[in-house]
């Protein structure tokens, strides 16, 4: 491997051929170490480069020693082969790269707002400042102040430095690999910022296209600050434009009446919602005044679209009008299905051992002590099984 890999050398370089120098396996996935390298190991808060390696796959890259090792999709690729870089991935982790020193300078120049920590996600970035909160006008000056030195076209340099040469330099870093010897890269962002790092970045802020404040929230006591840059910005306003046709094709309005419509819709759920409980609540109360009615010593009744909750109504209701009596409910359908056995204060009944049987019975589970059993059922086909079971334990 030379002394500065290809992806170092030429960021914007797609294609490469060299030679594979070593190759072996871990945790049961083929790697192989190459003489030079288009793909960047994951670090510094930049995930790794995907690509092919000789046509194969690359999962995963990973600095390990002295060596980067390619983690590959298929079995490794022996002697020359040839390096293709997934330009689009690579392009984009360039852009919010970039974007993160621009902002990240930025936060610190006019705010005095320090960059602790970055993260490249897979949809947005963040970083996090050493301040306990950020306020609106705050946020709007810095993405604005952000926008004009896009606007300003500033180019984007690096070089490598001598350990003498970096001490005597104004680096904004927040401190080298624990181990480091030897020369140092420094990304600058001429006339703004000079910092160390090892990523790989576009060649002029203008590139960044534009860059978009999503979000804050607080984290360690501090701010996370999440954004999104150049093609990624415009995919996420994409997704949001779909979002929003499907969204005023259900409430039946406009972009800037969809929050006020939504709103109604909730309350009328609200409505409804209650609406609902009201009859579930008659419901119970009239089947159990039915039930209370009907011969028999185990009462009886299954329901396919009620739950748990509407069986506990209709017990507690049957147990008050009918205390000598065994109820047992049922409800839903398939395998999802609930039972509940319950007995009055003068019904003869073990109701524990007999609710286990029931359950074994209904290829389910449940407990319970005292006069109620109650649990899931699997296997509801069976239930009236279970209701012979239980008047021929009484």
């Amino acid at each position: 491997m030379p002394d500065i890999p290809a992806f170092e050398r030429d960021p914007l370089l797609r294609r490469l051929e060299t030679e594979v120098v070593a190759a072996g396996e871990e945790h049961g996935r083929p790697f192989v170490v190459l003489a030079d390298t288009l793909f960047y190991p994951e670090g510094g808060g930049q995930p790794a480069d995907r690509g092919t390696v000789g046509g194969i796959a690359v999962a995963d890259v990973r600095k390990t020693g002295d060596d980067i090792r390619h983690v590959l999709a298929g079995p490794a690729p022996s002697d020359r082969v040839t390096l293709e870089i997934d330009w689009a991935r690579r392009f984009d982790h360039m852009q919010q790269h970039t974007g993160q020193h621009l902002l990240t300078a930025v936060a610190q120049q006019r705010f005095g707002w320090h960059t602790t920590a970055f993260h490249l996600g897979e949809r947005v970035s963040d970083i996090e400042l050493a301040t306990p909160g950020i306020r609106p006008e705050q946020l709007t000056g810095l993405e604005e102040a952000v926008a004009a030195e896009v606007r300003a076209a500033r180019p984007v340099t690096s070089r490598r430095v001598s350990p003498e040469e970096y001490a005597q330099l104004p680096v904004r870093t927040r401190g080298l690999p624990e181990g480091h010897a030897g020369s140092i890269r420094l990304v600058a962002i001429e006339g703004l910022d000079l910092n160390t790092c090892g990523g790989t970045h576009l060649s002029s802020t203008a590139e960044i296209e534009a860059l978009k404040l999503l979000e804050t929230e607080p984290l360690r006591g501090g701010t996370r600050l999440f954004y999104a840059a150049g093609t990624r910005l415009r995919r996420l306003h994409e997704a949001h434009g779909e979002r929003n046709a499907q969204l005023r094709k259900l409430l039946c309005t406009s972009d800037d009446e969809l929050v006020a419509g939504l709103a109604t819709k909730l309350e009328q759920l609200k409505d409804a919602q209650h609406a609902v409980r009201d009859l579930e609540e008659e419901l119970a109360l009239a089947s159990a005044q039915l039930m209370a009615t009907a011969s028999g010593r185990v009462l009886s009744a299954h329901w396919p679209r009620r739950d748990l909750p509407f069986l506990q109504r209709v017990a507690r209701e049957v147990g008050q009008l009918a205390p000598d009596r065994v109820v047992f409910l049922t409800a839903g359908e398939g395998e999802q299905g609930a039972f509940l056995l319950g007995a009055g204060e003068r019904a003869a009944i073990d109701v524990p051992a007999a609710g286990r049987r029931i359950a074994e019975l209904l290829g389910g589970r449940g407990g319970g002590s005292g006069r109620v059993f109650q649990g899931k059922a699997n296997d509801l086909a069976r239930r009236e099984e279970a209701v012979r079971l239980l008047e021929r334990s009484l």
